[in-house]
């Protein structure tokens, strides 16, 4: 069953929380990053049950952010209630303490490798999960990568490009993952989304986000005599790759919006968890618009 639409208009909820048991584990080791992941677990879950997963990764830009941030707690918190394992991750801040940053002076093979090393990071805590999924109380086959700004750009590039990215790739040949969640992401190049890799997939973006493009377009605008020159391929490229291959997305577009659409947008999740529901549990292809004019 296939279902379009298209809609323009603006939706305003609220969310109540409880407080849900977190429980925080050592997924890796990289030099002198100690990388760790907070999980939260459903109050309700019984031993031996095995709930779904968000796998979340925080912005920052490569230099900041923290998976304790009170909005990834809440996330993380809200995903519990809903009857999934929230899991927000720590991991590589490549650019922290670097003069040239993460923008138009960072060299592009310094982006591409800072690119690398979260993609890394991210298949490195799904691996966890796989390997402790009974202690978790993990479904695996139920994972939804997600992430925002620059984690959503090492989210998107460690479930589509883990070919250009990865060396050891028989190391991550378990890991699959059943969904994507991003917000004002990018990967280097939606080409390698395919009908073999291709996943139900929400996408939040602003269409003058001067930072991760919307389109394809230069990462923070750069220009091409800079050191930072790089195209990457953001929200809607890789959702015409979706219209394309026929997959199931959800796409939460702003017109004017800016790199505020990085925020997790609470005001829609119960949305964002029902097209998950449909899509991933009851295997239905939906594909939804959605467009806000920025006032």
């Amino acid at each position: 069953m296939k279902k379009i639409t298209l809609s323009l208009f603006l939706l305003s909820f609220s969310f109540g929380f409880s407080q849900a048991t977190v429980t925080t584990y050592t997924y890796a080791i990289k030099g002198l990053d100690t990388l760790k992941m907070d999980v939260y677990t459903p109050k309700k879950i019984k031993k031996n049950d095995s709930v779904p997963v968000l796998l979340w990764m925080h912005g920052g830009g490569f230099v900041g952010g923290s998976k304790s941030y009170p909005s990834e707690v809440r996330l993380a918190e809200l995903a519990a209630e809903k009857g999934y394992l929230g899991i927000s991750i720590s991991y590589r801040l490549t650019r922290k303490g670097q003069l040239t940053g993460f923008g138009c002076d960072c060299p592009r093979a310094d982006k591409l490798l800072t690119f690398k090393n979260a993609a890394i990071d991210f298949l490195d805590a799904a691996k966890f999960i796989y390997e402790n999924k009974d202690l978790l109380g993990a479904d695996t086959t139920k994972i939804i990568a997600g992430g925002s700004s620059a984690g959503a750009e090492g989210m998107l590039n460690a479930v589509y490009m883990r070919e250009y990215f990865i060396d050891n790739l028989k190391n991550y040949e378990k890991i699959k993952f059943a969904g994507v969640f991003s917000l004002a992401g990018a990967m280097v190049n939606a080409d390698y989304v395919s009908k073999g890799n291709a996943l139900p997939s929400v996408f939040f973006h602003g269409t003058a986000d001067n930072l991760v493009p919307f389109a394809s377009a230069a990462h923070h605008l750069c220009k091409p005599e800079k050191k930072g020159y790089i195209i990457l391929d953001g929200s809607s490229t890789i959702v015409d790759k979706l219209v394309e291959l026929e997959m199931p997305y959800y796409f939460y577009k702003v017109i004017g919006g800016k790199h505020e659409l990085s925020n997790i947008p609470f005001d829609q999740l119960d949305d964002v968890f029902e097209f998950f529901n449909k899509t991933i549990f009851k295997r239905e292809v939906i594909q939804t618009v959605r467009i806000i004019k920025k006032t």
